[in-house]
């Protein structure tokens, strides 16, 4: 079975609070950043059109930063997966200056047979076309797909892959 994660919330943990704070506190503000995501996302629109939709001067650097924090149990269960030769993947909503930073400072990405990162495909979770992507990327097979929403589990099991609503690394442990 190949395991295919989401990043997110499962290896990369959610956005760090304090640098949201640093950001914005005001709600209209969360508002639009969260109302134009997906198009960022997605690779539609760039850093700087993203951020003219949301009304504010470009907060790249913040952003990037706020979403940086690993989860070093996972990176470490990544490393064991890869290493009892159990074929692993990744497909995460994601734009590009994101996607590169965690190219330049995360060499675990190596350990991923594909990368399926939304800003490069043209389809975020939970797009069919998403999870349509990995699977041809991968040949077919058995996939395991694991996130930590679970909108995105029942849209990669409508797309004919298994589903794990990740809660914790045991569980994790505990399904494969």
């Amino acid at each position: 079975m190949i395991v295919l994660f989401d990043m997110f919330g499962v290896i990369a943990r959610d956005q760090s609070p304090e640098v949201m704070a640093s950001m914005s506190t005001s709600p209209e503000f969360w508002d639009a950043y969260w109302a134009h995501r997906p198009a960022y996302d997605r690779g539609d629109v760039t850093a700087e059109e993203y951020w003219a939709r949301v009304g504010h001067p470009p907060l790249v650097e913040l952003d990037v930063q706020s979403w940086s924090r690993v989860d070093d149990e996972m990176v470490a269960l990544l490393g064991e997966l890869h290493a009892a030769g159990r074929r692993i993947a990744l497909l995460s909503n994601i734009p590009e200056d994101h996607a590169r930073n965690f190219e330049r400072t995360h060499e675990w990405l190596d350990l991923f047979e594909v990368r399926g990162f939304s800003c490069r495909i043209g389809h975020a979770k939970p797009e069919l076309e998403a999870f349509e992507w990995c699977r041809e990327q991968l040949g077919g097979g058995d996939i395991l797909f694991v996130d930590d929403k679970l909108e995105n589990v029942r849209a990669a099991e409508r797309a004919g892959m298994r589903g794990h609503h990740f809660t914790g690394i045991d569980g994790l442990r505990a399904r494969l």
